[in-house]
């Protein structure tokens, strides 16, 4: 009985190996693209160096490669006041300033690419392939020309707008939660004009953040397929960032994608119930009972541990996320979903992600589900590689 209890966990120790060396493999042929990343506004602009292997945050050259990254988009953004006196157009470019400095002292590793045909060359140097991605429409301050000068630095796709609206683009917060205030919803003509000249030029149009109304303005305009760059399914998780079926669906119609968030708040509607709660209704209650150590910066910083500590149970599992793939797939086919994790701008990844390392569980998953080699390729990579393709000149 024995020698059988032994024989038995010998076998599945040996299928488990075999599994682990079959995801392995596949994880390493497949060309897996991340459609959006932060790094560069938070750990480049706080001074550190993702040249070098770092113990904080969720990336960096040495843990891209050892997730298995080939192409990353690194996101250009500021919020909606902006850090520089001269405005948005120059943080933009200060951003774009530092990918430059870091793909010049990495150049073994890394390289910038503006084009399809770089995007490949890159791929066989076995470099980590950076693109630009602009998230905010108001980086160019309503002004063609300054659309034109991003994309001449390199910006291939541009959010047309981040959670705050633009005079020619209506959020997805704004639409959803000042609806009453707005002059008015949708893209203006001057937006329009914007879309089209992001199709002449080669920008793909990322459509993740805009208003419902922007969304299908922007659809109706556009010659190219579209993305959204950092995206989860409104079903599963009914928040305002996320993609409701139809437009999925219209997404699918363009030949675009979209791009699963892994933000916890856009996975789990239970993670993003507790909280609002946190934020609606424990922060005044935990920081007046928190008033007697009459330190503000310690008594935001006992908040936030309180905060933390109450969330992180709540952070959902890479199955779950995972589950808002699956869902665009049985939707509309294993075409039009990617990656677009948000790491670096997000503060609850699923458990088990917890940087750019961890990549390969995701591809697991999706083995375990039955996905094919094929489907998994597309997902991983193959999917936002098409959509390059036939925007980028």
């Amino acid at each position: 009985m024995k020698f059988l209890l032994f024989f038995i966990l010998v076998c599945l120790s040996f299928s488990d190996n075999a599994q682990s060396a079959k995801v392995k493999k596949l994880h390493e042929k497949a060309i897996l693209v991340d459609t959006h990343n932060d790094v560069l506004s938070t750990l480049t602009l706080e001074g550190k160096n993702i040249s070098n292997r770092l113990t904080e945050g969720h990336s960096d050259l040495y843990r891209f490669r050892e997730g298995g990254v080939d192409v990353q988009f690194f996101s250009i953004w500021t919020g909606e006041k902006a850090r520089n006196p001269e405005g948005f157009y120059k943080d933009a470019n200060q951003e774009i300033d530092s990918l430059e400095a870091i793909a010049f002292r990495s150049y073994d590793m890394m390289t910038l690419a503006t084009n399809y045909d770089e995007v490949k060359k890159g791929l066989r140097q076995n470099k980590l392939v950076a693109l630009i991605g602009v998230e905010g429409g108001h980086m160019i301050e309503d002004d063609m020309k300054k659309l034109e000068e991003l994309y001449k630095r390199g910006m291939r796709y541009m959010t047309l707008t981040w959670n705050n609206s633009t005079a020619w683009a209506t959020s997805a917060m704004d639409e959803t939660q000042k609806a009453d205030s707005l002059k008015h919803k949708g893209l203006t003509e001057f937006g329009k004009q914007v879309v089209r000249r992001m199709n002449e030029l080669g920008i793909i149009v990322d459509l993740s953040h805009v208003g419902e109304q922007t969304f299908y303005d922007a659809i109706s305009v556009t010659t190219k397929p579209v993305l959204l760059s950092h995206s989860s399914v409104y079903t599963i998780c009914p928040v305002f960032r996320n993609a409701k079926d139809e437009q999925i669906k219209a997404v699918a119609k363009n030949g675009g994608v979209v791009c699963v968030n892994f933000y916890a708040g856009f996975i789990d509607s239970n993670f993003a119930k507790r909280m609002d709660e946190l934020v609606r209704r424990d922060e005044k209650r935990v920081k007046d009972s928190l008033k007697t150590y009459f330190d503000a910066a310690k008594m935001n910083d006992l908040w936030k541990n309180y905060f933390n500590r109450e969330l992180e149970p709540l952070r959902p599992t890479i199955s779950q996320l995972v589950d808002h793939i699956d869902y665009i797939v049985k939707l509309v086919g294993d075409d039009y979903v990617g990656i677009g994790s948000d790491f670096d701008g997000i503060s609850f990844p699923p458990k088990g992600l917890d940087d750019v390392t961890t990549y390969p569980l995701v591809t697991a998953e999706l083995v375990r589900r039955g996905y094919s080699k094929k489907s998994i390729k597309k997902i991983l990579g193959e999917n936002v590689l098409r959509v390059m393709r036939a925007n980028f000149h």
